[in-house]
């Protein structure tokens, strides 16, 4: 998969929150059993997810798929050349419209791999999934799957902005069931923190469209325009912005400089 092909949450690079549990109070017998019962809960998830992409790939996509996965399982754990091939799959799995089984895939490079990058790579990948999913089960999978990898991202580098939206959208598009508000509550926090953060600004107004805030959102966006005039996503957003109030000169306006300069128009 390319560079190109995972970038979809507003340019992603990740934060990592190191929990302190304090004194274990549990034998280590029960540790150990519940670790064991974890995994194999987990490994039973995974499965399934990849069982059910498979199921729904055609048939000239499941030999192509089918030829990778023979060359993985071929190749010793400690051989450099799976990093190549897992790339391959999780490519193919992606250009299938499968992202989770794309993310499985981009998790085990970062596994191997150990960078920022391809954890921020993984977690974006199973973002998309969360964002275009409509099974439970595989949207639970992912948006899980998502956390713990913006996170181990983050953890290379705390003060990336980046990163740290994309978690807090993952929690925005899955929210905890005992913390709704947890995304939006960590993407205001952010703007305490980055009060000039172009990207938390246009994040923040993305949102406020979704629920046809337009004015919250036009207030945000130029804002954001002040800072950055040139920023593709600041000008698409404020066309939609301004469509959405009434202003059609301003909308118009915005709508031409966003196709001028490669933008998209949602």
């Amino acid at each position: 998969m390319t560079k190109l092909q995972y970038i979809l949450l507003i340019s992603a690079t990740t934060l990592f929150f190191v929990l302190y549990f304090g004194c274990e109070t549990k034998p280590p017998r029960q540790q150990e059993l519940e670790k064991s019962r974890a995994l194999k809960v987990e490994g039973t998830d995974a499965t399934s997810i990849l069982r059910a992409a498979h199921a729904a790939l055609s048939s000239g996509q499941s030999a192509a798929i089918g030829l990778l996965e023979e060359e993985l399982n071929a190749l010793p754990e400690e051989d450099t050349a799976r990093l190549g091939v897992l790339r391959q799959l999780s490519g193919r799995w992606y250009e299938a419209g499968q992202p989770a089984a794309a993310g499985y895939y981009a998790e085990a490079i970062a596994n191997q791999d150990a960078s920022e990058e391809a954890w921020s790579i993984a977690g974006t990948t199973f973002a998309i999934c969360v964002q275009r999913t409509e099974a439970d089960e595989t949207r639970a999978f992912c948006a899980k799957r998502a956390i713990q990898a913006f996170e181990n991202a983050i953890s290379f580098d705390p003060d990336n902005v980046a990163h740290q939206v994309n978690l807090a959208l993952t929690y925005t598009d899955y929210p905890p069931a005992e913390e709704p508000m947890k995304g939006i509550l960590m993407l205001r926090n952010l703007q305490e923190k980055y009060p000039n953060s172009v990207l938390v600004l246009n994040t923040l107004a993305g949102l406020a469209l979704r629920t046809n805030q337009f004015d919250r959102a036009v207030q945000r966006l130029e804002q954001a325009l002040q800072l950055e005039p040139d920023n593709i996503n600041t000008i698409c957003l404020l066309a939609k912005a301004y469509e959405g109030l009434g202003d059609e000169p301003k909308a118009r306006s915005f709508q031409q400089k966003c196709r001028q300069l490669g933008g998209v128009l949602q």
